[in-house]
């Protein structure tokens, strides 16, 4: 291997440095340069090439070649002049071309890989796949996009067998037949449908060097027809659901004009379609304000507004939503009610709930409020009860909660599962109560269900019965239910074969059962029969440490009742009410607190004595108050009798409440209006009353 040494590390040495690296016949030996700073010795240096700035120390030594690199002439001369006659020295223009050709070289290559990289930058950039193949059936180029569809990396793809990758191709048979395919279609491995264009590479002498396909994944396409397809689908459908529903619908688009309505706002309101597509919203509002410009201007949706609409100003319930894709508006879409089919369909739930309410026990013990020690006695008695099977009797008077107390034992109790029935035996006619509680046969009467019916009692099996009002049974029906108590088993009106019954009864009653044993009113052996777990709930005015936590659960169950905000009530409110007796025990005060709150002014927040009606406090020492002279009965009709009384006591109370109508209303228990109408109806003239309201 001869050795060289480099004269001039400029760019002509350092072309040469370069070209010689590779060189497994020269050997570089070393490269000087009188500057310091030149590229080639720095080159040399991280090659491990040893350096110098004096080429005369080099020409004693083992050199075969000196490249005279620094294209001065005298450099050269001076070269040849010192050298031994065995040492070959190369000019510096070889040296020039040489650097000339390194250049053009390496910006070809430059060049070179310039146009690659723009050809696979716009080959990937497409949304088309594409792959190549050789000569060798070997795949020799793929693209972003052919990744994606083909769902491998491209180092997996290079350089294998193309029918591993796509085991369905056709390349091969295009490259032997020299015949592109254009457009056909093929289903790839993973599932994805494509549409490919094949086409054979051909070179210079029309010969065949390999072939490469494009290919365009249409699943998506395929996907979106589809897609096309089903909202086409579901627009219909929707259009058919729009046209059908029942409830009236209106549509407008983002300036507030009418899109679309369907057949049931057209029967509501009055108007067609002309009176409306295209139209102002306002086209359709007989009294308030539009809500579709509302919505539109507000981007929220409003519920339950009132409005009148039409020609015939129905009264309707209007709910409107913004309609945004997007993040854009695109206009609004309205659902108005019929006010009064609504009243219907509330009135039809009221039905339905007291259906249920009568199959179902809907209160617990958390529901009942025992602060007092004889509440709680009562309490502690009814859950005892709720755990045996035996017959319980509830007694206290009227408005004490006896139906709570039984349904909390039912829920309470292993029957809790099945149904609670609830009868009040004062409410249903003698003539109809034996039928209603043991059921009939068929033709036992006239009217009679051509099947027979089934008791109240059969209904109740392995549930429990409420009979309220058990003491006003009369003596037949008492005996009919003492065999029930006693053998388990009903006989039907009009029947003779006794029917079993599992059933659980729980009576009550506010009648005095012992003194109606003794007037012969009621059966003393049916009263055992039901005395066997006596429970008795006092009366309010015995339980008075309940009152405070029975008033703030009427205040939030009336706050839901009538949509007020009620959030307490005050001390001497309480305490008014405490000096009160009750008669109607906590009926008589929900009824107080419902009235307080029903004079409330909607600001109010809070209960105040002033709003608890004066009576209350009076009823209790009603022999010690000035009583009102009796009329004159003598020719008096009981009406006229009535007529004078009542404006007696409209004329006392208007005095005592300094002839405020407002107070006096309340004080009275009615409403401003009617108080206005007995005014009116008695003649009292308000000329000469001062007009405190």
């Amino acid at each position: 291997m001869n050795n060289v040494l480099i004269v001039g590390a400029g760019k002509g040495g350092s072309a040469i440095l370069k070209i010689l690296a590779d060189s497994d016949v020269l050997k570089v030996a070393g490269i000087v340069d009188i500057h310091p700073d030149a590229p080639g010795l720095k080159l040399a240096k991280d090659n491990h090439i040893k350096t110098g700035n004096d080429y005369r120390v080099w020409l004693q030594k083992d050199i075969d070649i000196i490249i005279e690199a620094t294209g001065n002439q005298k450099v050269y001369e001076d070269i040849l002049a010192q050298k031994p006659p065995e040492m070959v020295v190369v000019p510096g223009a070889v040296a020039y071309v040489t650097s000339k050709l390194v250049d053009e070289k390496e910006a070809l290559v430059s060049e070179l890989k310039s146009h690659t990289k723009t050809r696979d930058f716009i080959l990937d950039a497409i949304h088309d796949g594409m792959i190549v193949m050789d000569q060798h059936y070997q795949v020799s180029f793929v693209n972003k996009s052919a990744e994606r569809i083909l769902g491998f990396k491209r180092a997996e793809m290079l350089h294998k067998p193309i029918e591993e990758i796509i085991p369905s191709t056709r390349l091969p048979h295009v490259f032997k037949v020299g015949r592109k395919e254009v457009n056909q279609k093929l289903q790839l491995h993973n599932g994805k449908k494509v549409i490919t264009t094949r086409i054979p590479i051909i070179n210079s002498a029309n010969k065949a060097e390999g072939a490469f396909a494009v290919f365009k994944d249409i699943t998506e396409v395929v996907n979106l027809a589809e897609e096309i397809t089903d909202l086409k689908e579901i627009k219909t459908m929707l259009e058919a659901i729009i046209q059908s529903s029942e409830e009236a619908i209106t549509v407008v688009d983002e300036k507030g004009n009418g899109l679309m309505i369907n057949p049931a706002y057209t029967r509501i309101t009055g108007l067609t379609e002309k009176d409306v597509i295209g139209k102002p919203a306002t086209a359709d509002i007989s009294e308030g304000e539009s809500m579709h410009l509302k919505v539109l201007k507000t981007r929220r949706p409003v519920r339950g507004v009132h409005l009148k609409v039409g020609p015939a100003n129905k009264d309707v319930i209007v709910n409107v939503a913004p309609m945004i894709v997007d993040g854009k508006l695109k206009g609004s879409v309205g659902v108005i009610h019929d006010v009064s089919e609504i009243q219907s369909l509330t009135s039809e739930l009221k039905r339905a709930r007291q259906i249920i309410r009568n199959l179902e026990a809907k209160y617990t013990f958390d529901d009942i409020i025992a602060e007092s020690t004889e509440m709680n006695i009562a309490l502690e008695q009814a859950k005892v009860g709720a755990k045996t099977p035996a017959t319980v009797l509830l007694r206290g008077e009227s408005g004490t909660g006896k139906e709570l107390f039984a349904h909390a034992i039912h829920n309470e109790s292993t029957r809790r599962h099945n149904k609670f029935i609830r009868v009040n035996c004062a409410a249903i006619a003698e003539s109809l109560l034996e039928s209603e509680l043991f059921g009939y046969e068929a033709g036992a009467f006239s009217g009679a269900k051509q099947n027979g019916k089934r008791g109240l009692f059969e209904e109740a099996h392995n549930g429990s019965i409420f009979l309220d009002e058990i003491g006003e049974l009369s003596l037949n029906t008492q005996a009919k239910l003492l065999r029930v108590l006693q053998e388990g088993e009903i006989v039907r009106v009009g029947g003779t074969n006794p029917v079993t019954i599992d059933t659980r009864i729980i009576a009550a009653t506010n009648v005095n059962l012992e003194k109606a044993i003794m007037q012969g009113e009621f059966r003393e052996d049916l009263y055992y029969r039901l005395n066997r777990l006596p429970i008795y709930i006092p009366p309010l005015r015995e339980r008075l440490d309940d009152l405070p936590a029975l008033i703030h659960h009427l205040i939030q169950k009336l706050n839901q009742d009538y949509g007020r905000q009620v959030k307490a009530i005050s001390q001497e409110a309480i305490q008014s009410l405490t000096n009160y007796h009750f008669p109607g025990n906590v009926r008589e005060l929900e009824n107080i607190i419902g009235r307080a709150m029903i004079y409330m002014n909607h600001t109010e927040d809070e209960i105040i004595a002033e709003h608890i009606p004066k009576f209350t406090s009076q009823i209790k020492s009603e022999s010690t108050e000035e009583k009102l002279p009796a009329p004159n009965l003598k020719n008096m009709t009981l009406q006229d009798a009535l007529n004078e009384y009542e404006k007696q006591v409209l004329i006392r109370v208007l005095e005592e409440n300094q002839y405020n109508k407002t107070k006096t209303a309340r004080r009275l228990g009615i409403s401003i209006r009617n108080l206005y109408y007995k005014l009116d109806k008695h003649n009292i003239d308000k000329s000469n009353m001062q007009n405190h309201s």
